[in-house]
């Protein structure tokens, strides 16, 4: 079994891979964007957040979210003008950072857990991501949950979350270099859980780190060979499991490289 370390706490104020093994290059673990560029102005991210609306995102604790996070404090510098646009975007070892659209869709069905249902004013409690990656969806996590555990397998990605996340200073976001695939025992139980990664099956740690009342979003092999999201409630009678639209996602992987 791998091990799990912990990191270090990070504290966003109001105003989230699996693939490739191998070494990372030292200058992986940099901040991506140091800087802030004239073009990454409040009018830009209040664009694409209006483009997010457009395109169907109604709850207003994720469009909060989204217009309250740097998209472009997590893509290299080369890529920056692009940092706005529904686009992923490389972040290295054969990795990317998630469309927009689709770090805004999983977060507004997470929170449409059941224990939430009539609450739509309040924050999702403690939330477990899979796959750490650049920290972005980490980021507007913590602006919707009271505590976010974050899990990465590659080294290198989740050294370069470290420097991404370290601008904002958070206190509510733990960031873990392990296997995903174990979950975070520690953390739990957890009233959400977020994977960006997709396997053969929700691994069943998850569903027993899982609160009853919460809910897990995840994307899965679907029957005809792609990949599809699902929707997993934990309710007093069982779980209730929902199949929707058609994903891309980077494979999810066990161990640690």
């Amino acid at each position: 079994m791998a091990t799990q370390r912990p990191s270090f706490p990070v504290r966003l104020t109001p105003t989230a891979s699996a693939a490739t093994r191998g070494r990372v290059p030292a200058t992986l673990v940099k901040p991506m964007m140091p800087s802030t560029p004239s073009m990454a102005s409040d009018a830009v991210r209040a664009r694409m957040v209006q483009k997010l609306a457009a395109q169907g995102i109604s709850d207003p604790r994720v469009l909060r979210a989204m217009g309250a996070v740097d998209r472009h404090r997590f893509v290299d510098s080369a890529l920056v003008n692009q940092a706005y646009e529904d686009t992923s975007l490389p972040i290295g070892l054969g990795q990317t950072i998630s469309k927009p659209s689709v770090v805004a869709r999983m977060i507004e069905l997470l929170l449409g857990a059941p224990a939430l249902a009539g609450k739509p004013q309040e924050r999702l409690g403690r939330v477990l991501e899979i796959g750490t990656g650049c920290g972005y969806q980490a980021a507007v996590l913590n602006q919707v949950a009271t505590e976010v555990y974050s899990i990465e397998r590659l080294r290198g990605l989740h050294e370069r979350a470290r420097a991404n996340l370290r601008h904002f200073r958070l206190t509510t976001v733990h960031l873990m270099l392990g296997d995903g695939m174990l979950g975070y025992a520690k953390g739990a139980p957890y009233a959400g859980i977020i994977a960006a990664a997709g396997g053969e099956a929700v691994p069943e740690a998850w569903v027993s780190q899982l609160a009853v009342g919460g809910r897990i979003v995840a994307p899965t092999h679907s029957a005809n060979g792609g990949q599809a999201l699902v929707v997993i409630d934990k309710t007093p009678r069982g779980l209730e499991r929902l199949i929707l639209e058609a994903v891309h996602f980077v494979p999810l992987k066990s161990g640690i490289a």
